[in-house]
């Protein structure tokens, strides 16, 4: 029989993604024109594969409002050098006022392995110009800015800076992009100015305020994005259809949908991953030529609801000796999610395996008689986490790192076996933006874990992989004050995976 929470979960989301996937018949707006940038929440591009990528924008009126407008045409065109000599594509389509004006443009058939170029025309006006690039068929190295956590109130993104000069080939974001709520206790450095999102107008013009930062727009336009949702993109804390407020599904699907659209029409994500499907699809994979692999997992849209919590409530709390978090038919990543990851596991062919995903993967034990662990992260869900480590196990797989973010703060884990057999390593990323968590918050971290090598709860910042054939490099990048755009950026630490290793090692 099925459970009214199913049919509430499957009627927001399918009246979400209709809304995304339909072509409505309506006039093209031929006589529209702006005074004000149409294109001033920027552009991007995102999910790059050997052949093309995805381009983005969003048309805007007057101060980031809504356009008003039908649908409007906009046109685009791609190069292969920034003076736009030597134009290879253009074409055309329309933004849909359904959609929030936004577009996505999947582009095929380019030649792998290269830079490209691209603008957006619409409105009697030309975009910036951003950089793109199509993945390479046979590569010696990839450099990842591994990014998560962003709040507006908390901190300028002046990190973006240290990014783009790095001149990553992919900038990989874990989620919390955007943060729904304000912390009334917390010193801000700007603010939302509009209260907390709750319906689709909501979340939209949440997702455009995020998108008038130059410093994130510059990253934007610097080089291809792959994202991922967290938590904050809907509401803090959520899993599947249970939620903080305790709100039973019929409240709390329709919001969750309209957070869901919003996010796909402000992301360089490819259209093909909604349209045509029963459900938003985020899980995917963008591989590196024959250097890695890189999965990209989904952990709050399939979640069971949490462990010894009251029903529909979904809260980040202590569990204590709750042996339900242990349950074998508890999921974090849902049926369909795991047979995929397992899938390709099996097939993995390329020298490293990344796992990118948002929350703290390895156990994270707040006390000494490892009873004590947070809710919200792979403890609540501990047997798919041993799921995953013996998919992790295979001959095929050769050297798999986890890579997360979610907790505000730098962490080096070990990924181990029974008896301690090694099998991969996690890297956290901290905050990008955001506050620190509170102090001892985490307890006695090296007494109670021995498996993590590396901790730093007080710096926001981001984290610079550079794998090639002989291992993978993380360097720590933390930023002195996260309030200040111009604040320095430095290394707060470097480890280094050889091949083979199955470990991060602290580099002298």
């Amino acid at each position: 029989m099925t459970s009214p929470d199913f049919l509430w979960h499957r009627r927001a989301v399918l009246g979400a993604m209709a809304s995304l996937a339909a072509l409505p018949s309506i006039a093209v707006d031929a006589a529209a024109r702006s005074d004000a940038d149409p294109f001033a929440l920027g552009i991007a591009s995102g999910d790059p594969d050997s052949e093309g990528f995805v381009l983005w924008t969003r048309l805007v009126g007057a101060r980031a409002a809504p356009l008003a407008a039908a649908a409007v045409l906009v046109r685009y065109e791609i190069a292969t050098d920034a003076a736009f000599r030597h134009i290879v594509r253009a074409g055309q389509g329309l933004a849909h006022p359904e959609r929030a004006h936004s577009v996505h443009v999947e582009i095929a058939g380019l030649r792998p392995g290269r830079p490209y170029w691209y603008r957006f025309h619409a409105l009697g006006a030309t975009s910036s110009i951003g950089r793109a690039a199509t993945v390479p068929t046979v590569a010696d190295g990839l450099r990842l800015a591994v990014t998560s956590c962003q709040h507006w109130e908390q901190a300028r993104f002046g990190v973006y800076r240290d990014i783009v000069a790095a001149e990553p080939d992919l900038i990989l974001q874990l989620g919390d992009y955007i943060y729904e709520n304000s912390y009334p206790d917390g010193a801000r450095v700007r603010d939302f100015g509009a209260p907390e999102p709750r319906d689709l107008a909501g979340y939209r013009q949440r997702h455009a305020l995020y998108k008038t930062d130059p410093d994130l727009q510059a990253a934007h336009r610097a080089c291809p994005w792959l994202v991922t949702w967290d938590d904050h993109e809907v509401l803090n804390d959520y899993a599947g259809l249970a939620n903080r407020e305790g709100l039973p599904p019929a409240s709390f699907a329709p919001r969750r949908a309209a957070a869901y659209q919003a996010y796909f029409e402000h992301m360089p994500i490819r259209p093909s991953l909604w349209r045509g499907r029963r459900e938003p699809r985020l899980y995917r994979s963008v591989d590196w030529a024959d250097l890695a692999s890189l999965s990209v997992l989904d952990t709050r849209q399939y979640r069971s609801a949490p462990p010894c919590a009251a029903k529909n409530v979904a809260r980040n709390v202590t569990l204590d000796a709750c042996a339900e978090a242990a349950a074998p038919a508890r999921t974090i990543m849902g049926a369909a999610q795991e047979r995929w990851l397992s899938d390709r596991l099996a097939r993995e062919h390329r020298p490293w395996s990344l796992i990118a995903q948002q929350v703290f993967f390895a156990p994270l034990w707040l006390d000494g008689t490892r009873r004590s662990t947070f809710s919200d992260q792979w403890d609540g869900y501990a047997a798919n986490r041993e799921r995953l480590l013996d998919e992790m196990r295979r001959p095929s797989v050769r050297n798999p790192i986890v890579l997360s973010g979610d907790v505000h703060s730098f962490w080096v884990n070990d990924l181990d076996g029974p008896g301690g057999a090694q099998i991969g390593s996690e890297i956290v990323t901290s905050a990008l933006g955001a506050a620190s968590p509170p102090a001892g918050r985490f307890g006695d971290v090296d007494r109670n874990n021995p498996h993590i090598r590396f901790h730093d709860v007080e710096h926001a910042g981001w984290v610079r992989l550079d794998v090639d054939r002989a291992a993978v490099r993380a360097d720590l990048r933390i930023i002195a004050d996260r309030t200040d755009a111009t604040s320095v950026v430095r290394s707060g630490g470097t480890f280094t995976s050889p091949s083979g290793s199955r470990r991060m090692t602290a580099s002298r």
